[in-house]
């Protein structure tokens, strides 16, 4: 963090939209303090454009209300430095006010700090941690192309799971990637090589603020694509970037602690507290309805493959990577639970909101799960996750625990998002489409 004035820089400030991108402005050296103080405005619409830019048609906040400015407030983060721009560029995180000073409801971060406000009137503070796995591609290329490693000129072609050639590699911008998280406070542990040719994951390490596990997810994205740009290659968190390959999952781990600093999950077993498995339940409960946080783009669906490491069947159980929900092992005082659904093509904010609304719904109405699967879950005898976007747009649309979570705004907001991207692709005839019925039907 830097908020020292320099002639020479190249300053941003921004909000993230409900995709997950981040929006805003280029301001001048002269107008820092400003930005740090609450002076600059924006349109409160900016946290509701499709992922195209667009604004949603009908939304009440552009034309009805003349797409009327909100106040921008920095997040507590200050001026973010972004090294792989050069020298003197720095980034400073926003959030939007109403122009009386209301929290703006429709902004994801916003929604996450609802969320966790409940949890503080309980006086229970919810341990969050996240892996995030991205793929390596050569920019070269209009369509995915595993890279060439820089240090050899070898193209990483081969799925090479935990392989540590990959990363000695690719060494000089892990080597960078990491010195970056450090100067950001972004809490990077171990990197391995995934499943995928040219596919890595890094896990952000747990912390007792989700608002800050959100905010480094984001950041997180953000760095990595600068750094590969950098070190001539591009980086991406699409959910499904090859369809022979595995695709690009966001896991969320948490727990929470009571007032006491005791975690609420631990009763001395290894099954785990009976809040634990009402958290359970209440994720399990809403996570057909959530689907479309989970997998809010048309590609995201393509991850949801039959064995493929991404969970299609919702259930839970022990040590079970098959399961949507997993518990893992290890000593019953760090007794967590493991939320596998989420793609990283996700808005961080509203993921950890449903994720932890959805538990402290489940623990608040005693819900009760179903039995653990012990078994490979894609075979075993469960309901799935929606399989479709549509399916998941219908099941948002008539979700009855995510209005619990979010505000009347956020949900028309995301659901007319979500809803005008699918119009745009249907918009489209494909070119499998021409050469499958032309001149055959």
């Amino acid at each position: 963090m830097n908020n020292k004035p320099d002639k020479n820089a190249n300053l941003t400030v921004g909000v993230c939209d409900l995709n997950g991108v981040l929006r805003g402005k280029r301001i001048t050296p002269a107008q820092r303090q400003k930005a740090l103080s609450g002076g600059i405005r924006m349109p409160l619409s900016t946290c509701s454009a499709d992922i195209w830019g667009n604004d949603l048609i009908g939304n009440k906040m552009v034309m009805e209300t003349g797409d009327q400015d909100g106040i921008c407030l920095p997040t507590g983060r200050g001026f973010m430095e972004q090294p792989w721009l050069g020298e003197g560029a720095e980034f400073l995180p926003i959030t939007m006010n109403w122009e009386d000073g209301r929290a703006y409801e429709s902004d994801p971060r916003r929604a996450l700090e609802n969320v966790v406000a409940r949890f503080k009137e309980r006086g229970w503070t919810p341990i969050v941690a996240s892996e995030l796995e991205f793929y390596l591609v050569d920019p070269q290329y209009s369509t995915p192309h595993p890279p060439s490693a820089p240090l050899s000129g070898k193209r990483l072609s081969a799925n090479n799971v935990l392989a540590i050639d990959d990363l000695d590699l690719t060494s000089a911008f892990f080597n960078e990637v990491y010195a970056t998280c450090k100067k950001l406070d972004i809490p990077a542990d171990a990197a391995i090589s995934e499943g995928g040719a040219g596919q890595f994951e890094i896990n952000l390490l747990h912390g007792n603020d989700p608002m800050k596990a959100a905010d480094d997810a984001l950041y997180f994205k953000r760095l990595v694509k600068g750094i590969a740009r950098k070190h001539g290659m591009a980086a991406s968190f699409m959910a499904k970037p090859y369809l022979d390959k595995s695709g690009n999952g966001f896991h969320i781990h948490f727990s929470v602690l009571d007032e006491n600093g005791k975690n609420i999950f631990d009763n001395g077993t290894a099954e785990g507290s009976p809040l634990m498995q009402f958290a359970v339940g209440g994720l399990l409960q809403a996570m057909s309805e959530s689907a479309l946080i989970f997998a809010p783009h048309f590609n995201s669906y393509r991850r949801f493959a039959h064995e493929s490491h991404a969970p299609t069947a919702i259930c839970w159980g022990y040590e079970n990577r098959t399961a949507a929900i997993r518990i893992p092992g290890g000593p019953p005082v760090a007794k967590r639970i493991e939320h596998r659904v989420s793609g990283a093509d996700i808005n961080p904010y509203l993921v950890i909101a449903t994720i932890l609304g959805s538990a402290l719904y489940g623990i608040e109405n005693q819900i009760k799960p179903a039995e653990p699967e012990s078994g490979n879950a894609y075979l075993g005898d469960h309901p799935r996750i929606p399989n479709s976007w549509l399916k998941a747009i219908s099941a948002f649309e008539n979700a009855k625990i995510l209005p619990d979570i979010f505000s009347p705004l956020l949900m028309e907001n995301f659901r007319a998002c979500k809803q005008q991207e699918l119009d745009k692709f249907f918009e489209e005839i494909t070119e499998r489409e021409i050469e499958t019925y032309l001149d055959v039907v």
